[in-house]
């Protein structure tokens, strides 16, 4: 095993910007939702409004950023290891079993990641911008045929659905950070340092 570099400068921004940003939104979010009483309404309903356009521009610098460097390909699902990988997480991981997978520099996921970051950026992610979108701009498609076919309440719904797909998203993302390193720490400080132990000649 050698400490390699992983994890770009621009991806470490990246990463804890959103994680930032989302948290942010989710706590603003609730309190519009009326969950709690921490800013005041109009406050928490400036600050979400604030957060989430600065999401949507970091989040379009991104994809730019994948395309260019072709990063884009860390995302593409394989089925190769995919299932010794659902039988790490579900009992391996509490019996001891030794990791199915290595990152590498070509390939940073393992092909169950792969798949859960693919279905937050072309499922719950394009789901809470659209349907937040809509929100927002309620009063200009009210009246239209969009507004005759699409109930408010329905794309309030379709928001609250992934918002509660991000919580669960988020969960497990946190938890898994948290406790597959080795020491527990090491895929935490990852993020932060760029550098990762991965199997030599990968």
């Amino acid at each position: 095993m050698s400490q390699v570099m992983l994890f770009t400068g621009f991806e470490r921004f990246w990463h804890w910007s959103q994680a930032i940003l989302i948290f942010g939104l989710l706590t603003t979010g609730f309190e519009i939702h009326g969950t709690y009483s921490l800013f005041g309404f109009e406050q928490a309903l400036d600050y979400h409004l604030i957060l989430a356009w600065t999401l949507i521009g970091l989040w379009a610098f991104a994809i730019f950023w994948h395309i260019t460097t072709g990063e884009w390909r860390q995302y593409v699902p394989t089925g190769k290891g995919l299932m010794a990988m659902v039988g790490y997480y579900a009992y391996g991981i509490f019996s001891g079993e030794a990791k199915p997978y290595h990152k590498s520099r070509r390939a940073k996921h393992n092909p169950l990641q792969r798949l859960a970051y693919l279905g937050f950026k072309i499922a719950i992610a394009p789901a809470l911008w659209i349907s937040g979108l809509l929100l927002l701009f309620y009063t200009s498609w009210k009246d239209t045929a969009l507004g005759a076919a699409l109930p408010l309440e329905w794309v309030a719904w379709v928001h609250m659905g992934a918002v509660f797909a991000l919580l669960i998203f988020l969960v497990a993302h946190v938890y898994l950070a948290a406790t597959m390193g080795e020491p527990w720490y090491s895929l935490l400080k990852s993020m932060f340092t760029g550098y990762e132990e991965v199997k030599e000649g990968n």
